[in-house]
């Protein structure tokens, strides 16, 4: 079976980093990612960005490190990035060094729609 190609976009990168590009839901076609679901009221974090009307966490001037939000670093999320290896707040980390078109070509190239929390333990 062949694996289908990431596709690379900015505009694929959700409010808490992670690249919808590379989520099977959307690469089935039936999410069209985080920004345009508009169904996504559950999501604090892109309810947040939405209300300060900036793209992601990176651009947050209240929290320079993610962690320290609230809304960004819950039991929930932090239940998640256990459970798939994810780590946001390396993302977030990402686009403040490589901006948004610079960590959507990482993780397109990558195939991943999150750093490893793995890769991000063995590189400190």
């Amino acid at each position: 079976m062949q694996s289908q190609a990431i596709p690379f976009d900015a505009n694929l990168v959700a409010a808490c980093g992670l690249y919808c590009g590379a989520c099977r839901s959307y690469l089935k076609g039936s999410c069209k990612g985080c920004r345009e679901n508009a169904k996504a009221t559950w999501c604090g974090v892109r309810t947040c960005n939405l209300e300060r009307k900036t793209s992601t966490c990176a651009e947050c001037a209240d929290h320079a490190n993610p962690t320290t939000c609230r809304k960004f670093h819950n039991p929930v999320s932090r239940i998640f990035g256990f459970v798939f290896d994810s780590n946001r707040p390396a993302c977030i980390r990402q686009i403040k060094e490589k901006g948004l078109e610079g960590h959507a070509q990482a993780m397109a190239a990558s195939g991943r729609q999150s750093i490893s929390r793995k890769a991000e333990k063995s590189r400190a």
